[in-house]
């Protein structure tokens, strides 16, 4: 679907369902997400995936090395969640398999990602959120030339109160 020099970003395959679950159990992976709890939860998240690739005609898509088909996270677009301050706006996000951090992966996908927006969609402008601890996760927002919204934290309505996850910033990029 999307290829860059060292990557494929694509559909999720049925194939891939034991790499996605084997991140779903990586507490370093998910220290920042939400967590996927059981294979049911992981099957609803597949689903989707799918739902929004049909509806929309983007998801977040599996991430794959070309030289060998490792499967090394996702990346892609999705609505930004109701009842948020990003309802309805153009979410990137990613998360990838710690055996991936710090090649420059996500930044590839990231920034594959934003092109594939600007070329194929109408977003006056992407957003992306997480959480203040994230430091790796918004030093990349900013490395793909997003800024941070000031007056665009909020607690997230799907976090349970009292969680370190509530509370998250916002980043945004306009079409260039």
């Amino acid at each position: 679907m999307i290829e860059t020099e060292r990557l494929i970003l694509r559909m999720v395959k049925p194939r891939d369902r034991a790499a996605l679950w084997d991140q779903c159990r990586d507490p370093a992976v998910m220290q920042y997400l939400l967590p996927v709890v059981d294979e049911a939860a992981l099957d609803a998240m597949i689903a989707r995936m799918h739902a929004s690739q049909a509806e929309h005609g983007f998801a977040f898509w599996i991430v794959e090395r070309r030289t060998d088909g490792a499967l090394l996270g996702i990346c892609g677009l999705k609505p930004g969640a109701p009842d948020t301050p990003i309802e309805g706006a153009l979410e990137i996000g990613w998360r990838f398999s710690q055996a991936y951090w710090g090649q420059g992966y996500a930044r590839e996908a990231a920034q594959a990602t934003l092109d594939w927006a600007w070329a194929h969609l109408a977003a006056p402008q992407v957003v992306a959120i997480t959480v203040p601890g994230n430091t790796a996760s918004w030093g990349l927002m900013e490395r793909l030339g997003m800024h941070r919204v000031v007056d665009g934290d909020f607690d997230h309505p799907l976090v349970a109160d009292g969680s370190p996850l509530k509370r998250h910033i916002q980043y945004r990029i306009d079409r260039p």
